[in-house]
């Protein structure tokens, strides 16, 4: 059965400010739609929501022809870049603002948390504030008084219960926002990106009780978040938005590294860029080779990478200090290095003029996973940054192994050998 329905769903804005044309404008989309019954001029002229460009029309569509299902005791991650319509999404489901074209479907009832303060009162304490979110959401004053005390244990807000909201910080509203949204029993529970405002300890246990709602009480759970890895831990499918349409639907693990690869397009496992005679010091090219030493961007998990850079050195001076980041595609760093050992700085003796140097990453470290590789190189005596280059992120790889390959997930960063031993 499904819980929610999202059919050819369109949300169209009208951007500026409020003048007087606004009227005219209603006046002249209700003549002709109402009384001529024509198509509404304006759903023809508004343009795709890409943030990044000016565009010429003052309308713009946030959603664009949304149709995707979501089944009862789903739990769907909505992800995409920022301006993407995530959020219009909820609020549309959420019912803050209806669609311009199209029609939501859902089945139960809503709870929504779509922003730190959401329906709270400001005025109002958080007892109260939790027992008129409970009013909106349908539930009457007994079925509230049951579940207050284990609201505000899970909140960890009780000493400042009786304590008008405004007083809160934002980490303490989200809390209480969440732990109202939780456990009033909705079908459909709605979260946004808020959980990023609160600290690690209630982030772990909020992932929680979203897994024990979906999983073990069968309610449905729509997701908003930036963080890849919340998104892996708790969802099963995932739809990514892409200026304001759904650019791609399917299982969690596929969606997320479809979603991480677009953010790393126009990076590859060759990087260039002209010499500059004017710099005391440049890295101008950067290369990820395979062992018989060809550039590839695709590495097995059991074979040595080297990172190869080009450099050059323009001009005299010493203690060039050159360091290195591997980044999962999800922003997490797995591994950094840099030219330090425990004895001395291996760059000490840059000749001058063109060098390469040549770095290898050993394999059975890194585990399944898309990466980049920032790259610096300063002069530690000279933090001016007239001896400094920085080229910043140069290139991205991916590694996989045999298990991957035969359709067996694997998460984990690392992938090293380890001895087993039977005694």
């Amino acid at each position: 059965m499904n819980a929610i329905e999202f059919d050819h769903v369109s949300k169209q804005y009208r951007l500026g400010l409020v003048s007087t044309k606004t009227l005219s404008h209603d006046i002249r989309r209700f003549w002709i739609t109402n009384i001529l019954g024509k198509e509404d001029p304006y759903l023809k002229i508004g343009e795709t929501n890409d943030r990044a460009s000016k565009g010429s029309s003052e309308y713009v569509w946030a959603l664009r022809d949304i149709n995707f299902n979501v089944e009862q005791g789903d739990v769907v991650g909505i992800i995409g870049k920022n301006g993407a319509g995530k959020s219009t999404l909820l609020k549309l489901l959420s019912r803050v603002t209806g669609p311009t074209t199209g029609q939501i479907r859902a089945h139960g009832r809503i709870g929504s948390l779509l922003e730190v303060g959401t329906g709270f009162h400001q005025e109002m304490t958080g007892r109260e504030n939790i027992f008129m979110n409970g009013a909106i959401l349908g539930m009457s004053r007994a079925e509230i008084q049951s579940k207050l005390d284990e609201i505000v244990d899970f909140s960890g807000c009780e000493r400042y219960i009786d304590t008008p909201v405004k007083r809160y910080s934002s980490g303490m509203m989200v809390r209480l926002g969440f732990a109202v949204a939780a456990h009033l029993d909705p079908e459909i529970l709605v979260v946004d990106e808020v959980l990023a405002v609160g600290d690690a300890e209630f982030q772990k246990k909020a992932i929680g009780k979203m897994q024990q709602v979906s999983q073990g009480e069968g309610r449905t759970v729509l997701f908003v978040s930036h963080n890849m890895g919340s998104i892996r831990r708790l969802c099963k499918r995932g739809v990514m938005l892409e200026n304001g349409m759904v650019k791609k639907d399917g299982l969690i693990n596929e969606v997320v590294d479809y979603y991480l690869q677009a953010s790393l397009q126009g990076l590859g496992s060759v990087w260039t860029k002209p010499k500059d005679s004017s710099k005391a010091f440049q890295c101008y090219s950067v290369e990820l080779l395979s062992e018989n030493g060809t550039p590839k961007d695709v590495f097995m998990c059991d074979e040595n990478i080297t990172l190869r850079m080009k450099v050059i050195k323009n001009k005299q001076f010493n203690d060039l200090f050159g360091y290195v980041q591997i980044s999962k595609g999800d922003g997490v760093v797995a591994w950094e290095f840099d030219s330090n050992d425990l004895i001395m700085n291996k760059l000490n003796d840059l000749p001058m003029g063109e060098s390469t140097i040549d770095v290898t990453l050993p394999k059975r470290t890194l585990g399944h996973g898309q990466y980049s590789i920032y790259l610096s190189f300063t002069s530690r005596t000279n933090f001016t940054g007239e001896n400094a280059d920085v080229p910043s992120d140069v290139c991205k790889f991916t590694i996989t192994d045999e298990q991957t390959l035969r359709g067996n997930n694997r998460n984990g960063m690392f992938s090293t050998l380890t001895d087993w031993q039977i005694k």
